[in-house]
């Protein structure tokens, strides 16, 4: 026992030369939990109901942990370098400096936190990243929705920077260590280095913990929650390098079961596939003949969901898309694929499948020979075009679309006059003027046209021309307001298309890239993926379509009710050909979560445990079962690994050397 204070004091003369970090260290956790502590009161409600408070903040400490101990272990394995007579100021001069922009780091983003909860349910993550691209839209949308929350986190990093600069100044106050403690201090390091590993580490299992070892509910919120903001958006950075390759996340299997269910589902089944290079091409026949093929216009109207649409469970700010559904094809039962533009775009322009990664308009290899609907139309001698209110540069739409078949790409530059301009572009009303002119043009020139109109009006901060519309709810800049005036500029310009020369020989598809805001606490929460979709046109007569529908399913269709017959790589049904069973079939994902939905039941693969069960359509959610739908899951899962794979082989595209049409 006599002992004691003198092992205290060696050990205190040991890490005399640590302080600086052990004090970085222990700060990062205080705040990081206090935080926590914070985010969990706020939704107390989800938290509460997804687990046990204590055990959640728990688990939330030793995510704090391996958060720290990653910010700590570069500067520790540099340390002997610096412990010896002459490198210890130096040494104390780093840490110093460490200090500071670990603990200003990871303070930003416990500040930045909520207000990326209210706007997408989750802690910061790949998007976080992906918009610093868009300093002008993002610090717009910023502005005009959480100016108040912009300023808090300026006030807040100052107070951060003066305090941490104090506390720096105030620990190298100490007088520097002698050639002793620079010795004691290197004797100690392997032991710190041991115990930052196991820090990281976190548990004995054969693999490290990740944020999937924390999630521990079936509320994503509450998962993402349990873990820090640094935390989430670092492992999102590096997911990044893998992100191409589903079967890290869900599994493995071959290709050759892979294809085979696919090619086993009812709307494929017949069809014949010729090429191994390529192996989802085959040839579609169209379900309509003419003389001179439809032009065909897709509209993809920004965050307009089902949220939005009286008929499908939604509020009445839609009044004239409900007057159209009268009048064409009507899909009761359509699902997005995922939660962003790019991902809409991707399904509907190029009918892939959803990948837990980036969309393919953003990743390199489909930057060239990567099939869309305009590639195939191009070269059916279509005048294929792209038009968008705002920069054509977002999200690297204009280069992907530049590179895939589409010879025209117009934007906020190639709007004349625009009666109206806001953050993310000319309103809705220009967009509709610009391309019904565009129609006009080509229409006096007999050439047939494919165009892509994407809108953004609806997107937040929500800005749209005043006088418009009758607000349905205060403030004006709000998103029912936002959908209404969408609405309205929609129905204003399908008014002027059924006046033109072009509307008998032209088929419209309306619909929706996602819903906005996608909350819910459910590991996929379906309702929120469904969306309302309309072909409209001259030769459309009108149809309401019951069976479970994707995104992918609509352009070949479209393409087939405008005449074409091609070679296509695409595994979405023809909705037109009656004489093929319906697929009845939605893939969605949401994160690394990703389901599969048939009328029999759903499967919800995720980077932990697999479910099944089935999706309640009166209470609008899944409930799951105990017993796992084998069959089920093995098509969930090779649908998910399936794009993964083409994207990766570059088989996502239809060769020159098909262009035999077999004898239709």
């Amino acid at each position: 026992m006599s002992n004691a204070p003198l092992l205290i004091k060696e050990l205190k003369s040991s890490l005399f030369l640590y302080r600086t970090l052990i004090a970085g260290f222990s700060l990062g956790l205080i705040i990081l939990g206090v935080s926590r502590l914070l985010l969990f009161i706020w939704q107390f409600e989800r938290v509460t109901g997804a687990g046990e408070f204590s055990y959640l903040m728990l688990m939330g400490l030793r995510a704090d942990v391996v958060q720290m101990g990653y910010l700590t272990l570069p500067l520790l394995l540099f340390a002997p370098l610096f412990l010896n007579r002459w490198g210890v100021r130096a040494w104390q001069t780093v840490q110093s400096a460490w200090l500071i922009i670990a603990i200003s780091y990871i303070t930003f983003m416990e500040v930045s936190t909520p207000a990326f909860v209210m706007q997408y349910d989750l802690r910061p993550n790949r998007l976080f990243v992906e918009y610093l691209e868009y300093p002008r839209e993002v610090l717009s949308t910023l502005w005009g929705g959480f100016k108040i929350w912009l300023l808090l986190t300026a006030v807040v990093l100052s107070i951060c920077l003066y305090g941490l600069g104090k506390l720096a100044k105030r620990l190298n106050q100490a007088p520097y260590g002698h050639k002793q403690y620079a010795g004691r201090a290197l004797i100690v390091w392997p032991l710190l280095m041991v115990l930052v590993f196991a820090g990281i580490r976190s548990t004995l299992a054969h693999r490290p913990a990740n944020p999937a070892f924390f999630a521990v509910t079936s509320d994503a919120l509450v998962n993402s929650l349990v873990i820090s903001s640094a935390y989430s958006l670092e492992y999102a950075i590096y997911s990044m390098r893998h992100e191409e390759n589903a079967s890290r996340i869900y599994g493995d299997a071959s290709i050759e079961e892979i294809l085979k269910t696919v090619k086993n589902q009812p709307h494929l089944a017949g069809k014949e596939f010729p090429s191994d290079d390529y192996p989802t091409v085959h040839f579609n026949k169209a379900s309509r003949t003419f003389d001179k093929p439809k032009n065909i216009v897709v509209i993809l109207e920004e965050s307009l969901g089902a949220t939005f649409v009286e008929d499908l469970g939604g509020i009445n700010v839609t009044p004239n898309l409900k007057r159209l559904s009268k009048e064409g094809w009507w899909f009761q039962q359509l699902y997005a694929t995922g939660t962003r533009s790019v991902r809409g775009i991707e399904a509907v322009i190029s009918s892939f499948l959803p990948t837990p990664g980036r969309s393919t308009v953003k990743l390199s290899l489909s930057q060239q020979n990567f099939y869309t609907a305009a590639d195939l139309l191009s070269r059916e001698g279509y005048f294929t075009e792209f038009i968008y209110g705002g920069e054509t540069h977002f999200d690297n739409m204009g280069s992907f679309f530049a590179s895939n078949g589409f010879q025209s790409i117009l934007g906020q530059s190639d709007i004349d006059n625009p009666k109206f301009v806001g953050s993310w572009g000319a309103s809705d009303e220009d967009l509709f003027n610009t391309a019904h002119k565009r129609f006009e043009m080509l229409t006096k020139k007999e050439i047939p046209f494919f165009s892509l109109v994407f809108t953004s009006s609806n997107h937040e901060p929500f800005e749209f021309p005043y006088n418009e519309v009758e607000l349905y709810s205060a403030p004006k800049n709000s998103v029912e307001n936002a959908v209404k005036y969408a609405d309205f500029a929609l129905g204003k310009f399908i008014n002027k298309a059924k006046a033109s020369d072009y509307w008998e020989d032209t088929i419209f598809l309306i619909v929706a890239d996602h819903d906005t805001r996608v909350y819910g606490n459910e590991l996929v929460p379906i309702q929120k993926f469904r969306i309302p979709g309309l072909i409209l046109g001259g030769s459309i007569q009108p149809k309401e379509i019951d069976e479970i529908t994707s995104q992918i399913d609509l352009m070949p269709t479209v393409i087939s009710l405008a005449g074409i017959s091609a070679w296509t790589p695409a595994i979405g049904q023809d909705i037109s050909n009656d004489s093929v069973p319906p697929a009845n079939r939605a893939m969605m994902q949401f994160g690394n979560n990703y389901a599969w939905m048939t009328p029999k039941g759903v499967a919800i693969l995720t980077p932990g445990e697999d479910k099944t069960g089935r999706y309640d359509f009166d209470e609008r959610k899944f409930v799951a079962d105990q017993n796992i739908n084998q069959q089920l899951r093995n098509e969930a899962l090779a649908h998910a690994l399936l794009p993964s794979w083409l994207y990766q082989h570059r088989a996502y595209f239809v060769p020159e050397s098909l262009t035999e049409r077999p004898n239709e």
